[in-house]
């Protein structure tokens, strides 16, 4: 006779550490708080297939096009701040430089 046995979920990282980019989960599926040095952040992954209008990526400045997974971010209480975000983009934005806007024929030194 089989005894019953109690199977626990199986977790994808060493037990007693948490995953890097695993911040506190919120009630919302798919969105997580995030602290960062200008404040707490809400970050939600929006999936291809939810994703109808491009948007502009403030990170590279560049189109996300429509269907493209991407991260909307803003600022916990300041709605107005929601961006959207490419992946790679919001992951590296704390190592970016000051973009110098130049004009055409400016010296680059």
């Amino acid at each position: 006779m089989r005894k019953d046995r109690r199977v626990s979920p199986r977790r994808n990282y060493p037990k007693g550490r948490k995953p890097k980019n695993e911040d506190r989960e919120t009630g919302v599926s798919g969105e997580a708080i995030e602290e960062h040095a200008e404040g707490i952040y809400r970050v939600r992954k929006i999936t291809g297939s939810s994703s109808t209008k491009p948007y502009r990526c403030p990170g590279c400045d560049q189109m996300i096009p429509m269907a493209t997974p991407h991260t909307v971010a803003w600022i916990e209480d300041d709605v107005e701040s929601r961006r959207h975000w490419h992946n790679a983009c919001w992951s590296k934005r704390a190592h970016r430089q000051p973009r110098t806007e130049r004009t055409r024929n400016a010296p680059r030194y």
